[in-house]
């Protein structure tokens, strides 16, 4: 045992780093805890980690009697970092599609991240810390790796500082030093002139931020969206010290975030993962910034998208139908180096800052407009008329109220020409809109209620809904509509439909419409349900194909459509062939209302026929 000691107190750096990891996985321990135990400083353990410091003899030493009671040897086995050394060497490979790395261990240090703020609880309130500092970090390891290539190119990394201050061209994001990870970590020192040395991680965390934004003004409203040194009533919203625990977590080695660590789908992955949980723990404000992930995969597969063509979302929260556009349009096409051309309106200053992360993080072009879009769509001609796209993808807020004088006095005239102005909810509004944004060849799928496809038919009223609706069948406009299982949206239990349109139909599909009906296809999460990975791409697959199929997809005309009045729901048109299949909410709800007409009359007969008896009983009770 004691050459076991030896070796470690003189072994080399490259060996003392994977120990602490793995001495810090085997005990549980946090690097503030693990430099109690060692007798040295937070940083100091963080600089050691990271490679920056060389523990002295007496410190390996004292490294190496805890290895050894903790059964770690010297290679760093016996913790749990060996797996998460392994992830990072096959993240280094070019992975196949077929063995990709797992996002787990990222997505749980993400996780863990958020909710060592203040307990899994209130995590999702944190949002908007924890993107943006995921953010800087994505953004400082890959500002590092830049001027590792410029050093490599120029001698070393001093001069290739100073060519990159001299001209923030040569990189994708300039990082003053004050923002720069190895600084906010600890592991580098900044000289602060006296009067903007931060008192704590939290104002050091806000100046860096703003001086991210000073050098780098695309980021504005991005990344400095919120102050990490806020206080209300005299107390921080978040602790420095929970503030330096993220911190501290974002700084494991195993979880750079440069560009030979993560591929940008990687990341996004894991990105995504985190805007997952949050929206779990939103309630009705997650609908706002996520559309579940298989529904945003779900309308990219149907609607598969080519290289170069122009795609749109004008309701883009965190801009994940636009991501999944350029996923699968590589998987379609992946020797192109044609990327989609995609833009994007947001109206939430929020999720507008989330969009534009998640598409840098992505690696990925989206040129994003704050605004409301029913009232001033920012995407228009020279002319001044709305710009037209390829492909429009979109989940709108579902029966938004909009006051009438926005459709009567629309001065692009997308709705008085296009089935009439609707009152009231303005989900076909959207299609509206959605149809004055497509190109003379272009798609789209939205995601609305169900009542959208429902509403006003079999009324002997008249309806503008069921009006509009006829409008777009008339004109074969309408490809198909999908029905959704219940209880995947963050923001309702209630299911959705996926509406498609398409101006130029394949002559196969021509006067008719696809109703597939996915309500069965789902399986059971916690909170909420989700479609299966692997049904998307067959769900995908059969709605493009257009046939029959008995349960699940109808195809109808447009005349069949006129006989139903514009029912264009799913679960009208297609049989349930067992007793679990799902219906329509409108349908149960209608006949309930009969159930209790008709217990009504029978109640109302039962009494009637009663009444005689109880009126002889009571005679009798009189008599004796």
């Amino acid at each position: 045992m004691s050459c076991y000691i030896a070796y470690i107190a003189h072994m080399a750096m490259s060996n003392v780093a994977p120990v602490l990891r793995a001495l810090r996985s085997k005990l549980n321990l946090t690097q503030e805890q693990l430099a109690e135990k060692l007798g040295v400083s937070f940083a100091t353990v963080n600089r050691w980690e990271g490679g920056a410091n060389v523990p002295q003899k007496a410190a390996r030493e004292v490294i190496a009697a805890l290895a050894r009671d903790a059964g770690v040897d010297e290679a760093g086995s016996g913790g749990a970092d060996a797996p998460a050394a392994d992830i990072t060497r096959r993240r280094r490979k070019a992975s196949s599609p077929d063995t990709g790395p797992s996002t787990k261990p990222m997505e749980q240090m993400l996780w863990d991240a958020a909710c060592s703020i203040r307990g899994e609880k209130d995590a999702a309130k944190f949002k908007d810390y924890l993107l943006p500092l995921l953010f800087l970090k994505r953004l400082s390891d890959v500002f590092d790796d830049e001027i590792d290539r410029l050093a490599e190119e120029y001698g070393d990394r001093e001069t290739a500082l100073e060519i990159a201050e001299g001209d923030h061209s040569l990189l994708r994001f300039y990082l003053p030093a004050e923002a720069r990870w190895a600084v906010l970590a600890g592991r580098e020192t900044l000289d602060w002139p006296a009067k903007d040395k931060p008192r704590d991680i939290g104002e050091h965390l806000t100046k860096a931020v703003r001086a991210v934004v000073k050098k780098n003004p695309s980021l504005s409203g991005v990344i400095d969206v919120v102050d990490f040194a806020a206080e209300r009533n005299g107390e921080r919203d978040i602790n420095p010290a929970k503030l330096r625990g993220v911190v501290e977590t974002f700084s494991d080695p195993r979880y750079r975030l440069g560009l030979a660590d993560v591929q940008p789908d990687f990341l996004g992955r894991a990105y995504e993962y985190l805007l997952r949980k949050f929206a779990e723990g939103s309630g009705q404000s997650a609908g706002e910034f996520f559309t579940p992930t298989e529904v945003g995969f779900l309308m990219a597969h149907i609607l598969r998208p080519k290289p170069g063509e122009d795609c749109h979302d004008y309701a883009c929260g965190s801009a994940g139908l636009l991501v999944k556009l350029q996923i699968v349009a590589r998987e379609l096409d992946p020797t192109s180096k044609v990327p989609l051309k995609l833009t994007a309106q947001e109206l939430q200053a929020e999720s507008y800052a989330v969009a534009k992360m998640n598409a840098i993080i992505h690696d990925m072009q989206i040129e994003l407009a704050r605004g409301d879009t029913m009232i001033n769509p920012k995407f228009r001609t020279p002319e001044g008329k709305i710009k037209t796209h390829d492909v429009v993808v979109a989940n709108p807020m579902w029966n938004q109220p909009f006051a009438p004088d926005v459709f009567a006095n629309d001065p692009f005239d997308r709705f008085r020409t296009t089935g009439g102005i609707t009152t009231g909810k303005g989900d076909w509004a959207w299609l509206q809109h959605t149809l004055a944004s497509l190109n003379d060849k272009g798609r789209a799928a939205v995601v609305l209620d169900t009542g959208a496809v429902t509403r006003g038919s079999g009324s002997k009223n008249e309806d503008k809904e069921r009006n509009i609706r006829k409008w777009f069948v008339d004109r074969d406009l309408i490809d198909g509509v999908i029905l959704l299982p219940d209880n995947l949206f963050y923001n309702t239990t209630a299911a959705g439909v996926v509406i498609v349109l398409n101006k130029r139909k394949p002559a196969a599909r021509k006067g008719r419409i696809t109703l597939l009906n996915a309500s069965r296809h789902f399986k059971k999460g916690k909170p909420k349900n989700y479609l299966p990975e692997d049904d998307i791409r067959a769900l995908a697959a059969s709605f493009l194909k257009g046939d029959p199929i008995e349960g699940e997809i109808a195809v109808i005309t447009r005349e069949q459509a006129a006989a139903k009045d514009y029912n264009l729901s799913p679960s009208r048109w297609v049989g349930n062939t067992t007793e679990s299949s799902h219906r329509d909410i409108g349908a149960l709800v209608s006949e309930l209302e009969q159930l209790g007409a008709e217990q009504a009359r029978a109640s109302k007969v039962l009494i009637s026929l009663l009444r005689p008896l109880v009126d002889q009983v009571n005679e009798a009770h009189r008599a004796s």
